[in-house]
Order: structure tokens, then sequence, then C-alpha cells
């Protein structure tokens, strides 16, 4: 029979639990043992639920206590000397200082970057390499969580991202080539490998996602010599896993690679599989991502079935392995626990439990047990009539796509014109200062909400409390001189969830809980339907809070491509085709903005570089729509109205002419962690419109100084015009408590305000 398994599961538990494990060992409320008991807890307790559903081999090393490409810069002694100190004193402090930063006697020691793994909303922290560059194994992770699985008698398959993938995904500081250090990397891996090998491991997983990548020459000549040197170290066998996308024109490299297993992902190309069996040697395996491991829609075995069938004809049980597409990471635990969901929504869906459990029915189908057949036989009749259910097709959606045309997109007039109205009508001083859009949630919000949802708190009083809270944001910018204002989004509890549950189409699970980054945790909105807008979503909290204040106010909006991009989408139209009826959603509600007196829009696209295809002959087309549902969600507002956008954590060198024709009024983006590195792209395109490069990193709990933010300033200064210029964090402040907050706004503005008065003078 076929074996069953998976690439990796998620970390965080079923209700979070690992979230609040570290949050309270951040908070010094429990050691470190409470730690990694309970992250010894979730091993056990996922590696039972996988094998119950089906899997017959386990991964291990999947887990982490925060991020997968971290761990392995740990694992081979890839610290930065900055970090090196604290290593020495507690190797957990030094491996949350390198991803969360740290400060201690006055000196901060900054975070590595981090920034989107591939066209995932899920983050990694990016490896700081340097030539000369000097490894060494410097742990036993992977190696004692084998043991551990064994211990609890599961047949176990370590995985690590792989020696090729780990460099490409690192960041060289001095300029120098990551891939040069590859002899230096391999003893390192070939050494653990040899001990994995000790222990009892007959397989490991070397994860080379970057197969999914365009690849030069020096690419493949680095696959070459690595999997060389690898396939000698003696060790176990190699499974190479691809994933996120076709191997392409590097499957002639991966399948000539000397190791034993070969995953590819068939769910997201499927169109590659006859070009994978035609050259797959006759001794190697392969590992079939035959179920999405990224989107929460079971499969439809009309399709499957067939396809399995045919690997199954030409491979047999012992060389065919059925697994996920990737990791299970991008999707949550158990749909079991969705008791709340409508049963003939909740019937097509399938989360990391009930795709192993899928994975069984076909391994058991083709093995020819009858049962499995007509499992899956039911689960298709389930899928077919999901499409005539009330909500999946509205006409009048539709109806509206169809009557689209080029003017839907445009604003009245070019940036030069709307640039001279909107300084006359906001009259703002030179580098404004403004915010990304949310302030702290503080747990007295959250309880608020809690009890609102539970029934425990009324209408009137939970609505009183947003008010409250909404003022009390209101009158601290005012105090600490804030340019334009935001209302904060206290009654917000996540940027795309809070639309998804005030727009049709869209349904929401209870815990359906993914990783972002860290201990971030978000529950991505589930989009089954045309997507409509019954009734404005944010002009109430927008001009409650504009009545409050005489300074400029922002309206906020999370954008199309964000709100497609963190969603679990439907599988039976274009992703494009749903983004432009989000798109259209969107507008609504901007023009009723601005009919309520709602001079600045923000429209967050904090996303659209991680929509960005893995090859780039697939990026025109993919940018072309991104851009034109930004557009049309902004488009027709009056040229005195500022349209503001968000990016974060995005790599602009490639993209800067698709952020231009977004032609948003003001563009922030994420640039602390990179110390303003991320603006080059902007320099050297000659950027026209206003831009906010973010002055203080709000994914650390370190609070800057004004003498670091003055610096970056005064950076971003050197290449940008001051007419230009806009200062702000580097992204909401919802994660962040107030005793960090205030005072970094309040240096923030002192910053400001000085740099002001230099370009006066």
């Amino acid at each position: 029979m076929s074996l069953v398994t998976h690439l990796g599961f998620p970390r965080i538990g079923l209700k979070r639990e690992l979230k609040r494990a570290l949050e309270a060992h951040w908070r010094d409320n429990a050691p470190v043992d409470a730690l990694h008991e309970a992250a010894r807890k979730l091993r056990a307790r996922h590696w039972r639920l996988a094998r119950d559903a089906g899997a017959d081999v386990v991964p291990c090393n999947d887990f982490s206590l925060y991020d997968h490409v971290l761990d392995t810069a740990v694992l081979f002694d890839a610290i930065p000397d900055r970090y090196r100190p604290l290593f020495e004193r507690s190797e957990l402090d030094g491996y949350f200082a390198m991803a969360r930063g740290h400060r201690e006697g006055g000196h901060d020691l900054h975070a590595l970057e981090m920034t989107k793994w591939f066209d995932t909303n899920y983050h990694y922290l990016v490896p700081e390499l340097h030539a000369g560059q000097r490894f060494a194994l410097a742990g036993d992770k992977p190696l004692a969580e084998f043991r551990e699985a064994q211990a609890l008698g599961h047949r176990a398959r370590p995985v690590l991202l792989g020696p090729v993938s780990f460099l490409r995904l690192s960041k060289s500081v001095d300029g120098s080539n990551p891939l040069d250090l590859l002899d230096a990397l391999l003893p390192a891996y070939a050494g653990l490998l040899r001990q994995l090998a000790e222990a009892g491991a007959d397989w490991v997983q070397l994860d080379e996602p970057c197969l999914a990548l365009d690849q030069d020459a020096g690419g493949h000549a680095a696959y070459r010599k690595a999997y060389a040197g690898l396939s000698g170290a003696g060790g176990p066998q190699i499974l190479l896993a691809s994933y996120f996308g076709a191997l392409g024109d590097n499957l002639a490299l991966a399948v000539g690679l000397p190791v034993h297993g070969l995953h590819v992902d068939l769910a997201r190309a499927p169109h590659q599989l006859d070009a994978v069996l035609d050259v797959l040697p006759t001794d190697r395996v392969l590992s079939a991502g035959a179920v999405d491991g990224r989107n929460v829609w079971r499969s439809r075995p009309d399709k499957l079935l067939p396809l399995l069938r045919k690997v199954h004809a030409r491979l047999g049980d012992e060389r065919l392995w059925l697994a996920p597409s990737c990791s299970l990471l991008h999707v949550p635990i158990d749909l079991d626990a969705e008791v709340a969901l409508p049963p003939e929504r909740r019937a097509s869906m399938a989360f990391a439990k009930q795709k192993l459990e899928e994975l069984r029915a076909y391994a058991d189908a083709l093995a020819g047990h009858a049962a499995a057949e007509a499992v899956l036989h039911a689960q298709q009749a389930v899928l077919d009539g999901q499409a005539q259910q009330a909500g999946v097709r509205n006409p009048a959606v539709r109806a509206r796509l169809d009557a689209l045309s080029p003017q839907t997109a445009l604003r009245r007039s070019a940036y030069a014109t709307r640039r001279i109205l909107q300084a006359e009508v906001l009259g703002l001083p030179p580098l404004p200062t403004t915010t990304i859009g949310s302030f702290p949630q503080t747990d007295d919000l959250r309880r608020a909400r809690a009890a609102h949802r539970a029934g425990k708190l009324s209408d009137a009083a939970y609505q009183a409390t947003l008010e409250a809270e909404v003022e009390r944001v209101v009158r601290f910018q005012e105090a600490i001189g804030l340019d334009v204002l935001v209302h904060g989004e206290a009654e917000r509890n996540d940027m795309v969830e809070y639309f998804g549950e005030q727009l049709d189409g869209y349904l929401f699970t209870r815990h359906g809980w993914v990783q972002s980054y860290g201990s971030r945790c978000v529950k991505p909105p589930v989009i089954w339907g045309d997507v409509a807008r019954p009734a404005p979503m944010t002009v109430r909290w927008s001009t409650y809070a504009q009545s409050l204040t005489t300074r400029p106010m922002k309206g906020m909006l999370t954008g199309p491509v964000t709100l497609l991009q963190w969603s679990f989408v439907r599988d039976d139209l274009p992703r494009e085709t749903v983004c432009r009826q989000i798109a259209l959603a969107l507008r609504d509600e901007v023009h009723d903005l601005e009919a309520a007196g709602i001079g600045v829009i923000q429209i967050d696209e904090p996303a659209l570089r991680e929509g960005l295809p893995l090859r780039r002959a697939d990026w025109p087309a993919y940018l072309a729509w991104a851009v034109e549902c930004f557009r049309i969600a902004a488009g027709g507002v009056r040229d005195a109205t500022q349209i503001h956008t968000h990016m974060c954590y995005s790599e602009f060198n490639d993209i800067i002419e698709a952020v231009a024709a977004m032609d948003a009024d003001v563009i922030s983006i994420e640039t602390s962690r990179s110390r303003m590195q991320l603006l080059d792209a902007f320099v050297r395109f000659r950027y026209p419109n206003g831009i906010g490069p973010g002055v203080y990193d709000i994914h650390s709990p370190c609070v800057p100084t004004q003498d670091e933010m003055l610096a970056l300033l005064r950076r971003a200064l050197d290449v940008l015009d001051a007419g230009q210029l806009w200062v702000n964090p580097d992204c909401g402040l919802k994660t962040r408590s107030w005793k960090e907050t205030e005072p970094a706004l309040r240096g923030m503005v002192a910053c400001a305000r000085q740099l002001r008065a230099g370009i006066a003078a």
C-alpha cells in the first residue's frame, strides 16, 4: 500500500498553546522549563493526531519556538557577532533576541530582518552571512526531536531546510554571494546527517523550496555540489522536497541529483506530473503532493483519484508516497473543533487533520478498498452540491464585473495636480507625522470583545467602551502632536477578519488559527461565494473619530489584494476575479468615507508583493490585475482626497514600477529592520509620490531612542526630497503595549520637529 505522510504540521496548537507559552515566558511569567514542556506536549499531541488520522510516517524537527529558518541558522552557528555575548549567557535569550530584538543597559540589539516565506503569509527571519563565514554543528535539536518521536513509538522522518535554499534565503551583509559559502556549510550538514543515521533515521527530508524559483547556472551548480557531497556523507536516505509550484526547467536538475526520493507539488502544479513521471529514475520514490496544503477545501476525487491511479500504475506501492502539497503549517489544525460552522459549508472543508484523512482514503482506494472508494464518492457528491447553494453566485456582483471599464480604475487628475490641491486642503507641515492605523489592543479591549461575543456585554455597553477607547487614542495623538490621526481600530479584531465579517461571500472559523510569525497568529476568513458589501463597514468609526478633532483623520481599509491573499479563497473562480469583486466592494466604502468628510483614506496592501508568482514569467499578468484592483478601489475619488497605502516586509526592487502604477498619493513601507535599505528601489526609480519609510520596528518590544530614529530619517533625507517624506512607524501598533507605544511615538514626533526646524532654517 502507498505510504501516507506529510511535510510538516502546524506548531501553535489548536488553542494557540504555543503563543500563550511564548508570551508568558517573554513577560517573565513562566520559566524556561515551562516553555519547553509546553512545546514537548504540542509535539507529542501533533504526532499522535497525524498518526491517528492515517499518516504512516510523521516528520520531526518541523516544530519551532519561533521560526524554522532561524532554527537552521542557530543550528549551524550562523549567529551574527552582536548576539554572541547574549548567546553565551543564555542560548534561548540569544535566540529570541535574533527574532525580536533585545535591549539591555541602554544597548539595543536589533532583530534580524523578517520577510515573507515565498508567496505565503508566513514570515521568516533572514539569516545574516558574510564572506568567510564559518559554520559548525552547534546544537542537537533535529536529533533530540527524532529521538523524542521514536520514544513515543512513531516512525519519524527528520526535516531540515536544505543547504542551498538556506543560503539563498539568507542575506549577505557585505555584498558577497551567499552561495559561495556552500563549501563551508556542507560539512556541518554532513555531520548532522551521520548523527541522524546513527540514531536510526532511515530517511531525512531536505526542503529545497527554491527549486520552484528561477535558477541560473550558479544555482544549478550549487545544487549539484551540495547533493554530491551529502549523498556520500553516510546519512539516511534523502527525500528532496520542492513545493509552492512546478519544478519547470529545474526538473532535470532535481531528478539528476543523487537523492532517494523527490516530493513535488501536484496541487499547485498538476500539469508537471507527466514530465516528472517520464524522467523520474527507476530507483527513486515519488512523494506526490496530492492535496492542497495551503487551502481549506477538500480535494475533488473526480480529478485527483484518476491522476493518482495513473501514478500508482507507473510506480506501484513501494515508490509512491501520498502527502499534502507542502507543509501543513499554512492551514488550521482540526475542522472537528468548528462546531458552529454551517454543516453545508463545513462538509466541503478540510484542515490539517482532515487532509491526512483524505490521503488515507486515497491510499486505501488505490489498494482496492471499496469502503475508501465509497468515502471518496460521497465527498465528490458533497462538492458537486456546493455550486448550487444560495450565495455562491450573486447575479448583481457578476453584472457589475461585466460592466467594468478602464475608466473605473482612474483618478481624476495626475499626482502633480492632486498634490497641490491636497497641500492646500490639508495644510500639513513638512515631514508630516502619522501612524499606520492600529493602536494597542489592550487586555480590557479584548475582554470587552469576548464578553460582547458571548452575550455578556450589551451592544450599548460595548459601543460605549469602543467610543471611550477611540477618544483616548485621538486625545493622545493630539497631545503628542501627530499631524494626521487615526481612530486606532479598537473595534477590529484583525485587519482582514473585520472586513470579511461585513462582506457577503465570507465565513469564519472559531479555531482556524495559523501562524504568521513567532507568537503572532491569524484566523483567515474563508471566501466561499461572490463578494459584496451590503452596508458601510468603517464610516461610523471614522466619522466619530473625526468629530473629536479638527486635524485630518485617516479612514482605514484593508486593500483588495490583501483581503484576497490573507483569506482561504474559493477554488472555483480565478483569483483575479475574486479580487475584482473585493475591489468593487471597497470602492463603495471609499466613496462613502469621502462623502462623510474623510479626506485621507488609507488602503493597505501589505500582501501585494507576497502574491507575486514565484517565476518571473508569471509576474506581468499578476501585477496587471493586482494593480488594477487597487486602482478600482481608489478610483473616482476627488483630487483633494489623499489616498495612502501601506506595504510591509517587501522587496520593492523588482516591482517598483507596479508600486508606482498604483498611483497612491502616499505609500508607507517597512524599512527599520533593513536600516532604510529598502528605500534604494524608490531612489533608483525616482519615485515621485509621498513616501513614509518606517522609522522604528513595531515587531520588537524595544523602544527606539530618538538618536536611532533621527539617524534613519537623516538617511532617508539623503535620498528623498523633504517634500516627499512622511514620518511614521513601520507597521500598525496593535501588538505593542501602551508603555512601548507612548514613548516611541513621542520620540518620533520630536525627531520630525527637529528635522523640520533644520529644513526651515
